[in-house]
């Protein structure tokens, strides 16, 4: 009966945190530690404390939310459970990511995705490349990004990871910005922003933050006209027909 509703309580509070429903993440996650340490359930209690730090992390405070994802590491360590490390460890290394530290979320990413290929668990390990690729990209290691990118692209389309996909999206808008092609980067952005209404979700913390840049970047560069004319057109636009993907 545990298991079943750590299982729940996961599926309930990562789809509310993906409609942005912060307060309600919050109290659930609250009320989870609790009836999680009574029950002596440490799969209850490390989802809790993980979206507590998403949450946290999605309102910009940084230092708490890696506080509480060391709290949660420190569960799972605990238990002796290593699938438990996952999800502490991936937002470890995304507030090193959102921090500047690129290089130690380099190293950070690359841990989480040889721990998720020894569980065995593909959709994770390509979301952890994705991930190091925008570390490379924010180094200025185009090539190396461009690569991680278009091998995660190809991964999630041939897979049809369809929660995924606006990931993808983010990624072409990235790219696209750190080119300098920011005509390209605002149809990528209305791309982005039309994949996720689409999955009735918003993006994580670290994309969000990536994606305001990159749109005041492109308004910047393009004026406000311009840019409202390119995200139009690029709302209209299916995600593969976006990046000319070819299924055959």
């Amino acid at each position: 009966m545990t298991g079943e509703k750590a299982v729940s309580f996961s599926e309930d509070v990562r789809s509310a945190f993906r409609r942005g429903e912060t307060d309600a993440v919050v109290r659930m996650s609250e009320a989870e530690i609790e009836r999680a340490q009574a029950a002596g359930d440490p799969a209850g209690e490390v989802e809790a404390r993980y979206s507590l730090a998403r949450v946290a992390i999605r309102g910009g405070d940084l230092a708490d939310g890696e506080t509480r994802a060391r709290e949660a590491l420190e569960v799972a360590l605990r238990s002796g459970d290593r699938r438990l490390e996952e999800r502490p460890r991936h937002v470890l290394a995304a507030v090193a990511r959102m921090s500047g530290d690129l290089a130690r979320a380099r190293d950070l990413y690359r841990e989480s995705i040889a721990l998720n290929e020894t569980l065995g668990r593909p959709q994770t390990v390509n979301s952890e490349y994705h991930n190091l690729a925008f570390c490379e990209l924010g180094l200025g290691n185009l090539d190396a990004a461009r690569t991680l990118f278009a091998e995660s692209r190809e991964r999630v389309f041939r897979n049809d990871w369809a929660d995924f996909v606006p990931y993808v999206c983010v990624a072409g808008a990235a790219l696209a910005s750190a080119e300098g092609d920011h005509s390209r980067a605002a149809r990528m952005i209305g791309v982005t922003d039309a994949a996720f209404a689409a999955i009735g979700q918003v993006p994580d913390p670290d994309d969000a933050a990536d994606l305001a840049t990159m749109r005041a970047a492109a308004i910047q560069a393009l004026g406000p006209a311009a840019f409202d004319e390119g995200y139009a057109e690029g709302q209209r636009l299916d995600p593969r027909t976006a990046f000319g993907y070819d299924s055959r």
